[in-house]
């Protein structure tokens, strides 16, 4: 870990300490002495996103291929942060793309998912990112993508609703079309 690493972390944990100062919390007793530090670095593991670059991972294993049926990849887990609460949202994204000659490596999309959900998020947007990244880079015939997600800041706070559940969903190219999107649709189910 680097330098501007270092310097982060300890800024942060100045700031955390802060925090807990301003709780009513004593940041020097026993249960706390490493919390500002074990926060900040966790804060920093949960926003690593920002250092990552989707299109780079994408383009890393791109493959030729003439196939010209739907790739899905389902229940790809979701971690983020909302950006309003810095509380956690969680649940499964689903994506698939139509190629046009082009094919990713698999492992590709769930990494893509996880370079923007690790940033602080509205899911809307994290919906159309993944989206957005999939359709520039691989050009495909259209992409699809559904979330589905807990929000914490909805559960533990606010409303205070613990099953509810938010769904955002975002279709390019032929995913627009009624019957490519009922399969997409109907392939999710299962």
């Amino acid at each position: 870990m680097g330098d501007q690493f270092t310097r982060d972390i300890d800024e942060m944990s100045g700031n955390f300490s802060q925090i807990l100062k301003s709780l009513g919390e004593d940041p020097e007793r026993e249960g706390l002495l490493k919390t500002p530090e074990r926060a900040s670095k966790a804060m920093k593991f949960l926003t690593q996103g920002y250092e990552l670059d989707a299109a780079k991972v994408l383009k890393s294993a791109l493959f030729k291929e003439n196939y010209s049926e739907m790739v899905l990849v389902k229940d790809i887990e979701v971690y983020s942060l909302c950006e309003h609460h810095l509380l956690p949202f969680f649940g499964k994204a689903h994506v698939a793309y139509l190629p046009k000659g082009t094919i990713v490596g698999l492992s590709k999309i769930p990494r893509v998912v996880d370079i923007f959900a690790r940033r602080l998020q509205v899911q809307e947007r994290l919906t159309h990112q993944i989206l957005n990244s999939i359709n520039d880079t691989l050009q495909p015939h259209g992409v699809a993508v559904v979330i589905e997600a807990c929000h914490m800041c909805m559960m533990m706070r606010g409303v205070q609703k613990q099953n509810s559940m938010t769904t955002t969903s975002a279709f390019t190219g032929v995913f627009r079309q009624v019957e490519t999107r009922n399969e997409f649709l109907n392939l999710i189910k299962k």
